[in-house]
Parts: C-alpha cells; structure tokens; sequence
C-alpha cells in the first residue's frame, strides 16, 4: 500500500489516496502502522476517499483504532495532498468530514501548498450537544472533581468534543498521568479532548493537549479553535489569538460576522512509501 507520512506543526498522520488504496480493517490497520517502533509512527491515519458532496471525503483513525470526527492539523495536510499530487487544481476546495462540510483555502508557493486556511464552521456551545452531562447555553469555568481536585473547565465542540483547562504553568503537567482522567471523566458522554491553557497576552496562548484515543500531542488544530472560542467566552483574549503549541503556532480567528472559527497553519509532507498491511 502507498503511503505520504505528513505533519501539521508536528501532528502526523499517514495519509492514503482511498480512491487507488483499499482498507477493510481500518482501525486494525490504524494501530499497527501507528506504532513508534514497529510501524510507520503517527498519530493516525487518514483516508482520502471521493465525495458525492464536496470536492473529497476524509476518514481518520487514531493511534487506538477508534475513528474521530474531525482533525484540523490533517484537514490543511489533505488540502496539501490533493494540490500537490495533482487531484485538483483548484485553491479553494470543500471537504466532507463527520463533522460536517468544511472548507479548505490554500496558500500555494512555487507551485506548492505552504499554508491552508479552514473555515472550521461554528463552534458548538450548548453543553448537551457538545457532549457533557451539563444541560446549559454555554459551560464556562464549570466546577468537575478530578482526581480528588476540583477544576474549572469550559466546554466546546468544534464537531468533537474540548475540554479546555487554564494554569499556571503548562510546561509543568505531567499530561501522562493526569490527561486519563480528563479523557474518561464521567462528564463526557463520548470522552473529550483536554486543552491545558496558560494565558500569555490578549493575542497569544499557550497550550497542550491530551487527545481522545491519542495521548498527548505536539498540536491539536480542533482543540486550537476550542481554546480560542473558550478564551473569548472567559473574557481572556480577543477573537484573534496565536496559539502557540508545542510543535508550533497555529493563527485562530473566531469571526463576529459570521459566527464560524478560522484556522491558519502550515502543511508538510515529510516522506512517501509503500508499506505491507
């Protein structure tokens, strides 16, 4: 099977042209090719299918197996994919995901895609519908007990669920002991990604992310547009924030005319193979 291994400031997937590449076993495969040591290494898979709605289709698995709505990181890398490998020629293009339709603005350098833009549509506030346990408008600085300690958290869904947390010092968490906790805390019907944020200015953040069926990531660009809705609806910064992670920044707009959240970063192809699955 082909394969493009591919990042989006350090959040990399293993990428396949699903219209020339079949995969039975997705989940299965999406955990063997995963594997640091034994497999390719990545946070995932994506397949890049044909849509009968938009332009392409996008399925993604992640290192466990378990197959998650949306990733914003690997949306700007399957803008890249389709460009640079010829499937379109267009620089504005629509992606079918499980989150719904998004839209994808490329930046292209010297024939090739740099930068991708993605209209990541409107956050989703109501606390039921994100999923938590929490039946209000909006969960803001909402007290949870975890491990013994009582936290604050503000919940948003940008088609899969945040949990967004602020401190301190976000260099300091130990995510690998604390991040399980977050991720199966009985608040959240179907587990959340968790957001630890430390507040630098009114444009800038810094954050980590311990990712549903993932660990911890070096970015997150859905958990990215959560922290950047959740720092407004906290009064922490304006709509247009950096938010700076730990494999680089991504540029986040929560857009007033049009309620959607707009995300700006980088894709890189890192290298291509064939692999035996």
């Amino acid at each position: 099977m082909k394969f493009t291994k591919m990042h989006g400031i350090s959040n990399d997937y293993i990428y396949i042209n699903g219209a020339t590449e079949t995969i039975d076993n997705l989940s299965e495969v999406a955990v063997k090719l995963s594997d640091r040591h034994t497999g390719i290494g990545s946070d995932g898979i994506v397949m890049i299918l044909p849509s009968k709605t938009c332009d392409f289709r996008m399925r993604m698995f992640n290192s466990d197996g378990s197959e998650a709505e949306m990733c914003g990181n690997a949306s700007r890398c399957v803008g890249k994919y389709v460009f640079d490998k010829g499937l379109t020629k267009k620089t504005n293009i629509s992606l079918e995901t499980l989150a719904g339709k998004k839209t994808l603005n490329l930046h292209v350098v010297d024939g090739k895609v740099d930068m991708v833009t993605v209209d990541m549509g409107e956050p989703i506030l109501r606390g039921t519908d994100i999923p938590t346990i929490f039946d209000l408008p909006t969960v803001v600085r909402q007290p949870i007990e975890v491990s013994g300690k009582t936290v604050l958290t503000t919940c948003v869904s940008m088609g899969n669920p945040h949990s967004v947390v602020y401190v301190d010092d976000v260099d300091s968490l130990d995510l690998e002991k604390i991040g399980p906790s977050y991720e199966s805390h009985p608040a959240f019907p179907h587990k959340t990604n968790t957001e630890f944020v430390e507040v630098i200015s009114r444009n800038e953040v810094k954050m980590r992310v311990w990712e549903r069926g993932a660990g911890e990531t070096m970015a997150c660009g859905t958990g990215a547009c959560a922290v950047a809705v959740a720092s407004v609806l906290n009064g922490f910064t304006d709509r247009d924030v950096y938010v700076k992670l730990r494999g680089g920044d991504l540029n986040i707009k929560w857009s007033e005319d049009d309620n959607h959240v707009y995300m700006k970063g980088s894709a890189t192809t890192v290298f291509e193979g064939d692999v035996e699955i």
